[in-house]
């Protein structure tokens, strides 16, 4: 299930295959939903899959991507599965992430700079209302005279 994200030929490490897991988890939107209800506190699987129109099944799956990333731990007591949210693998995932923030900062940067040398806008003048005229039920023309 590891994604290709490095260089053929060159072996990942363990933590850029943990990041695999980590972003493959969180491509899909199923599964950010459940991690914002977990997010909340711990869940059964029932609970989880209640707002989602799919099976059991299919939200279980969800939530095995989840374990196998690391961001959900499961507890298992009979038949009975209870999920929690374990959130220190999005410290690394944000700390990746962090590395490109130079690129969008230096964006909003430019386009501060930009802003501040554009001239200062003239005040826009109150728009004028015009009447309308009205005609007469009647239709007649008034004499003129």
């Amino acid at each position: 299930m590891t994604l290709a994200l490095v260089k053929e030929g060159s072996p990942a490490t363990d933590a850029e295959e943990a990041l695999d897991r980590v972003f493959f988890a969180l491509s899909d939107p199923v599964r950010r939903a459940i991690l914002r209800r977990l997010d909340e506190g711990p869940a059964l699987v029932s609970e989880l899959a209640a707002p989602f129109e799919m099976s059991l099944q299919a939200v279980s799956r969800h939530i095995q991507v989840l374990v196998r990333s690391g961001l959900v731990a499961q507890e298992r007591t009979g038949r009975i599965a209870r999920c929690n949210l374990d959130a220190a693998p999005l410290y690394d995932a944000a700390v990746w992430i962090n590395r490109y923030t130079k690129y969008w900062q230096q964006s909003f940067d430019e386009l501060a700079a930009f802003v501040k040398a554009l001239p200062p806008a003239k005040p826009k003048r109150a728009a004028k209302t015009r009447k309308t005229r009205t005609k007469r039920a009647s239709g007649k023309r008034t004499p003129a005279g």
